[in-house]
Formats: structure tokens, sequence, C-alpha cells
């Protein structure tokens, strides 16, 4: 689609911002003026400065991709024209939240309210701590065990995917790991009967991946430690906030924010305050449950704008009406994805047990895999992107997370049927 070049003029007065459509440039940004004919050391600059951007695409309402991307993933649109309206001036402050000081009394208010948020919405009990931390889901990996146990303590492991996978090759070099459960034999395409796994009763806990970004398995229900004193462990990267979840199920449950909750950088952990407190002598100070809420999450700096999105994504869920209304919604777009494949008389395949499907990531590849390529391409051309599986599986991957608008399931089902009645 043809796109008009825009200019933006920053002239001496900064006007209030209603959030609108504007125009971003897809190349470099080219000053008008070369960089010797501006006054720096004004706090405004002599003359207005034209940035003109080429090669646009407009932004803020239409045309935007769909994106279905595994993660870094979509954003609600209200909440990215929320912070556009607040970036250069953030409601009154006179600083954008990337300028804050994160001791300051406006980012403490962020992060305040972004906690106290996801509390309601998860209903949290008062006995967990929740922490703001950085490094991915993947740091969680090693801070789990040399928080919560010692060197030859037993953990237990469920393997249900990759990320089950790293996180218990991880705990291998901390801990006395054993994979009670593993589905590699079936390609990650299943959930064990929890009566079948084989748990050491001394394990300190039991770990799980709740949802399996690349296989798209996702657990319905959940396992509880065969010791008494053990806790369960859940990495909800990419399912985190889709739906209702039991905290008190749970000793530690942690979570990239990149998949559901809002951009890269935040990691957040929800923690039993009890367990807090027992990390190795040997643990990093960045790895300490301890230091960070003994902190308030404020050890360091944290990843500030992450978090302040973080909270703005909450806030948008609250307003839909909590995770319960969040997952009717999921479920009906799974549901429609879900139902084009099996519909499909084989043309499309998706390789995981029905009762087991995730609500977040659906593979499916194609009976002709030589026309996956194809499809791709197509896709793209109809402002669908990132739908090539993991390079580890292949085929197709449609991740659906709560920014996904039951309409972009529609085209992408609407485009998958077209498609096949051309290449059947």
């Amino acid at each position: 689609m043809a796109a008009s070049t825009n200019s933006f003029l920053v002239g001496n007065q900064i006007p209030s911002f209603k959030p609108k459509p504007i125009s971003i440039s897809q190349s470099f940004l080219h000053l008008t003026k070369p960089p010797s004919t501006l006054n720096l050391t004004s706090p405004r600059p002599t003359k207005p400065l034209s940035i003109r951007c080429t090669s646009t695409t407009t932004i803020g309402s239409d045309p935007r991709v769909i994106n279905f991307a595994a993660g870094p993933a979509a954003l609600p649109e209200n909440v990215l024209l929320k912070a556009q309206s607040e970036l250069y001036n953030w409601r009154g402050s006179g600083m954008s939240v990337m300028e804050m000081s994160h001791r300051g009394k406006e980012f403490l208010s962020i992060i305040q309210k972004a906690e106290s948020d996801l509390r309601s919405l998860l209903q949290i009990p008062s006995d967990y701590s929740v922490l703001f931390l950085q490094g991915g889901a993947t740091t969680q990996f090693a801070a789990l065990p040399l928080n919560l146990c010692q060197s030859d303590d037993p953990v237990d492991y469920v393997v249900t995917g990759s990320w089950g996978d790293k996180a218990f090759k991880e705990a291998q070099k901390y801990s006395n790991p054993k994979v009670v459960w593993s589905g590699k034999s079936d390609k990650y395409t299943k959930v064990p009967s929890f009566d079948a796994l084989d748990q050491n009763p001394h394990a300190k806990y039991l770990h799980i991946c709740a949802n399996e970004t690349i296989h798209g398995v996702e657990f319905k229900d959940y396992p509880v430690p065969k010791n008494p004193d053990g806790v369960l462990i859940a990495d909800m990267s990419s399912n985190f906030c889709s739906k209702p979840v039991d905290v008190s199920k749970f000793g530690v449950i942690y979570a990239g924010a990149q998949k559901n909750v809002g951009p890269s950088g935040v990691t957040i952990v929800i923690i039993r305050k009890d367990l807090i407190g027992k990390a190795r002598d040997v643990t990093p100070v960045m790895l300490d449950y301890k230091i960070h809420d003994e902190n308030a999450s404020l050890y360091n700096t944290p990843p500030c704008f992450g978090i302040y999105m973080c909270g703005l994504v909450f806030d948008d869920l609250l307003a839909q009406g909590g995770l319960e209304e969040v997952e009717r919604k999921n479920q009906r777009k799974a549901k429609v994805l879900y139902d084009a494949i099996d519909g499909s008389g084989g043309f499309f395949r998706c390789p995981v047990e029905k009762s087991v499907r995730s609500l977040m990531n659906v593979p499916f590849t194609l009976e002709k895999s030589e026309l996956e390529g194809e499809f791709i391409k197509e896709a793209a051309k109809e402002g669908m992107v990132q739908l090539k599986g993991h390079r580890s599986v292949g085929g197709m991957r449609a991740s659906i997370y709560n920014a996904m608008p039951l309409a972009g399931v529609e085209k992408l089902v609407g485009f998958m049927k077209e498609f096949q009645a051309r290449h059947a």
C-alpha cells in the first residue's frame, strides 16, 4: 500500500497530545539541517527542526500487520497508544518514564501500581512476594536451585518441551535434578498423567513449564509434589495472565513478560515468602531473591520502561473484566484456529494431543511440506507475519496471545482456507 512522506516539526511549543494515527519511518531519520547548525546549548532550537520520514507505514489504527510472533509479541493497541501519549511528558511530571530516577516518587507510583494490579488479576495471596527482575526466564533456571536447595539436594523436572529441558540442564550445575517424565520420544506432543510421574519423595521441588512456546503443549491442571515439604514451580512465560491461576498451589511462578504482558526485558517472579532467604553463599547478589524482596525490586536500576508497560497491560486486563474474561476470549480464538486445522481434511495438521493443546501457541504443518515456504511468504503479503515455526521443529506456528484480536485469527483462517483451495 502506498504511503506518503510525512514531516514532524519540533517547534518552540509542545502541544497537548492526543493519540491518533502517525507515520513512522522504516528507514533512518534524516535531519534537514546539518548537525553543525543546531543550537545544542539552548533549551529550545532557534529554528524548527524538521525530521522527515520516508517509506512510511501508518500506525495507530490501520494498517498494522497481524503479528503472530512468539515473543517479543504483539501488545494491545490501546496500550501502545497510551504509552505514546505519555512518552514525552509522563502525566505532567515534565519527563519521560525513561528519564525518571527509579527511586523517585513518580516511578515508585508506577511500580507499586503495577504490583497492586497484578495482585488483583491473579489474586496473589499476601504471603507471596512479587519481584520485577531482569535476565529473562532463562536466568531463573539457575536462580531457582541456588535459592531453594543445596548442591546435592534432589529436585524433580517434568520435561514437556524445549524450555523444560533447558531448565533441567541448567539445574544440573547447581543441584541433583532428575527428569521424572519426558515427552521427547513423542516429539513433545503430550502432558503426562500425573500418576505416571516417578517423583522423588525427598525432592525439594517439582518443576514444570506450564506452556511450551515452541511445541504448543499446555498444562490444563497441575501436579502435586510427592514430598509434602516440596513445592511446585512453574515457568509460565508464554501463558502468564492468559487465564486465572490458583497461585497458592505453587511455591514459585516465574515468567518473561515479552509474550503476554509487556516488552522484553522484564522478568516477573511470584514467590512464597517462606522460601526467601535460603540462598547459598555462592549465589550472585543479582540472583538472590532476598536481596530483591528486601529492596522492593529496586536493589539496582530495574527495567523501568518495561515495568511501566507491564503496568499499562495489567490495567488493560482489569478493564477487560479480569482473567476470567481474558480466558474466555482466548478459548474462542484458539477454537477458531484449531477447528480450521482439524477440519482441513489433513491438509493442515497440528501434532499436539487435543487435550493439552495450547491456547497461546498453535504449531501446525502442511500435508505437502514443500508448500510451507510459500504459505509463509503469501501470508506475509497479506499482512500476517511471524508464522514460521521455531527453527528446531519447522512448520508454522501462530502465537495468539492476549493482544491478538479475534479478527486476526479469523483472517488467518480465511487465508488458510483460500490457500488450501488453490493447492489441495
